[in-house]
């Protein structure tokens, strides 16, 4: 399922960033290359419904939202419908960017990012840039950089069971399959090689009927039965 690769200690299943404390950037901010995971449009919009759907799930009465918050619902809606690149994974918005798309200020952002993260639904590497002023090396912060991580990896969040199929003999329950000895008539009457009822024949090693046919019918193919 679809997730950032990037370089934190924080982080399991990531190798250790460059950091650096001389210059006014935030702690374990990297410059290393970021490698992006792409993430399909529909893997997306399930994992929105899914955000949603745990907040509801987790609702309490007297209380305004659940575990997820509306404030954090509108930032992940932005992040993933207003700024995610559903073909490269990209997904890198600035708080100002984010806080004019969720129609929130940005502190709420930051507060609604770390309970996404708290809550497993979201992870983020801290960037800068290296460049180089009055002929001195320094280090400028950039936008983090996001990941919208799979719902198995959400802390309390269970997936809501399978729907249960149709029940026997009811609208959209699928009708049985012709036994093998119908299935190798209706081929023969349409013009299958005798080969190829013969295979069918042998599909099902449970049928006695079956199998004995398809020795049967090797042996008038002259073929050797097994």
């Amino acid at each position: 399922m679809p997730s950032l690769a990037y370089t934190s200690p924080a982080l399991p299943g990531f190798a250790g960033p460059q950091t650096y404390a001389a210059w006014p950037v935030w702690s374990e901010s990297t410059a290393q290359e970021i490698r992006f995971q792409p993430l399909p449009k529909k893997a997306a919009v399930r994992l929105w419904h899914q955000a949603r759907d745990f907040d509801r799930r987790t609702h309490r009465s007297g209380r305004h939202g659940g575990a997820v918050g509306h404030s954090a619902l509108h930032v992940l809606h932005a992040l993933i419908f207003d700024f995610l690149n559903f073909r490269t994974g990209r997904l890198d918005p600035s708080y100002a960017a984010i806080a004019r798309k969720a129609n929130v200020c940005e502190r709420t952002v930051a507060t609604a990012l770390k309970r996404l993260r708290e809550l497993g639904i979201l992870n983020w590497v801290r960037r800068c840039a290296k460049s180089f002023q009055d002929g001195r090396f320094t280090l400028e912060q950039e936008t983090n950089a996001y990941a919208v991580l799979p719902a198995t990896q959400w802390r309390g969040y269970r997936l809501p069971p399978a729907p249960p199929g149709p029940a026997p003999g009811t609208w959209g329950d699928p009708p049985p399959l012709p036994s093998l000895l119908a299935q190798a008539a209706t081929e023969r009457a349409a013009g299958a090689a005798f080969g190829r009822v013969v295979e069918i024949l042998e599909t099902e090693s449970g049928d006695v009927i079956a199998t004995a046919l398809a020795r049967l019918g090797r042996a008038l193919a002259g073929r050797n039965p097994q």
